[in-house]
Order: C-alpha cells, then sequence, then structure tokens
C-alpha cells in the first residue's frame, strides 16, 4: 500500500445517496443533499485541467454557484481534497470562504488482519439490517453530529432495504452500538475494489470515551476483512476520531478541507 494508491483510493470516494440531486461534467461534480441532511450543495470535484489553472478554478466556480443559485441556495460546499489544485484553496481564501471540516485521510493496511483497539465487552454491536437498527443509526447520527433530520417513513424502509442487501453481498453495512439496550454510536462502511471505506461513525455525547468508536471500528474492519478488503480508508476528524485511529494503527496520508463559500 503506497501512498500513491491512497491518494487514489480517496480521489475515487465521493459518496452521495441515491435520493440526492447531482449536476455532474467532466470537469466537476455538484451535490445537492436530500433536506434531511440540512446542508449547503457540496461541490465534490473540481478537474482544473486547461493550461490556465486559475482561469480553470474561476469558470468552475462560477458554474457551480450559478447552479447552486438556480437551486435557490444561497451557500455553497467546495471539498478540498489532498489533490486538489493550490489555485483552489488560493481562490477560495480570497473570496472569504470559511473553513467548516477539516479531516485526516488515514489508510491502514489490512494484510496483516484486525488491529487490538481494546473494544470494551459491555458494547454490543447489531447490524441495520431493518427498519428499527436503521432508525437507530440515523438517530445516533443526528445526536453525534448535531445535523440533519430524520427521513420519512418510506425512506426509512427503503435505506433499511438497501442497506441488508449491501450487507448479504459483502458490499458494506451499517454497526450500531448499543450500551444497556441504548444506541450509543454507529459507523458504515462500504467495500469497493478491495478498498473497505469507513464513514460516518459517531457517539452520542453522553457515551463517549468508554470505548465505543473503538467497538464500531472494530465491527468494521472484521467486515472489511471477511469480505477480502486489502485497504481500510476513513477520513476522520482531527480533534475526535483521529487520536483513536492513529493509535489503532491508522497512518494519515493528508487532510481533506470543507469550505463553506457565502454567494
Amino acid at each position: 500500500m503506497t501512498p500513491e494508491d491512497v491518494a487514489a483510493a480517496s480521489a475515487a470516494w465521493l459518496w452521495f445517496p441515491d435520493d440526492a440531486t447531482s449536476y455532474s461534467t467532466e470537469e466537476l461534480l455538484l451535490v445537492r443533499w436530500p433536506d434531511y441532511f440540512a446542508v449547503p450543495p457540496t461541490l465534490m470535484h473540481l478537474a482544473a485541467t486547461g493550461s490556465d489553472v486559475e482561469d480553470d478554478v474561476d469558470r468552475l466556480l462560477a458554474e457551480a454557484a450559478g447552479r447552486v443559485q438556480a437551486w435557490g441556495f444561497a451557500e455553497l460546499v467546495v471539498r478540498v481534497g489532498v489533490d486538489a489544485p493550490a489555485a483552489l484553496v488560493e481562490t477560495l481564501e480570497d473570496l472569504d470562504a470559511e473553513v467548516v471540516e477539516t479531516v485526516d485521510v488515514f489508510a491502514l493496511d489490512l494484510d496483516g488482519g484486525v488491529p487490538d483497539v481494546s473494544a470494551p465487552e459491555d458494547v454490543e454491536i447489531r447490524w441495520a439490517l431493518d427498519g428499527p437498527t436503521t432508525r437507530d443509526h440515523l438517530e445516533v447520527s443526528i445526536a453525534a453530529f448535531e445535523e440533519g433530520g430524520l427521513p420519512d417513513e418510506e425512506r426509512l424502509r427503503e435505506l433499511a432495504e438497501e442497506t441488508a442487501e449491501a450487507h448479504r453481498e459483502g458490499r458494506g453495512s451499517t454497526a450500531v452500538a448499543y450500551v444497556d439496550g441504548s444506541a450509543v454510536g454507529s459507523g458504515g462502511l462500504t467495500v469497493v475494489d478491495g478498498v473497505a471505506r469507513l464513514w460516518g461513525a459517531g457517539v452520542v455525547s453522553p457515551a463517549r470515551g468508554r470505548g465505543v468508536y473503538r467497538s464500531v471500528l472494530t465491527a468494521r474492519l472484521q467486515y472489511a476483512v471477511a469480505h477480502d478488503a486489502s485497504m481500510a480508508l476513513v477520513k476522520g476528524r482531527v480533534e475526535t476520531s483521529g487520536p483513536i485511529l492513529r493509535r489503532a494503527g491508522f497512518t494519515s496520508y493528508g487532510q481533506e478541507r470543507d469550505y463553506r463559500l457565502t454567494l
């Protein structure tokens, strides 16, 4: 597993839900999230490939901004990955865009198996394979990240069915952690081309500091190894999950930032 492998796997990871609205060209990918996410549209990818990178960046940002305003929004989030052109950061700073999220891009070689992170025995893991566990996962995420809301019942059923099917087929799943019968943490993974993409892990505030995150991490890595993943990739928040991931053996290969731009 080389830094180039990690950079390529990170650049290929552009997840958004099936019920999102997207605007895509060869040069950019813009996502309008479902209402229950409660976040502005996000420019997930920008490819400045012309001879004048600064002009490309200006043109593509203007194109994305026009689309976002047509959708009725006054803000745009721009994701700046490890391979983004320097001109993109410079332009965003000139426009007084605010950094609202910084994550480390972590990777772990799984050829040696699952590391021992001393997950506590009193945390029970259930996979989100039905309506109740799917609801528990979403409610934990809303509480842990303090954003978003529950989708309607029809979408909840669809999400449960999709997750159960993916779990059976080895494409990924969502682990939900319980203490004394109450859901307190959750986190998902998606297995693509031998890479286990770990996403959305969070723990509700009262349960933090007792190993819930480590339990969710262990369950997902075990699933990944069982389904032939050779690399685990996760974009971890610098202040929270980052230290835990480092102790588990993950290595940081750079940072990814989200900038909020007022149009």
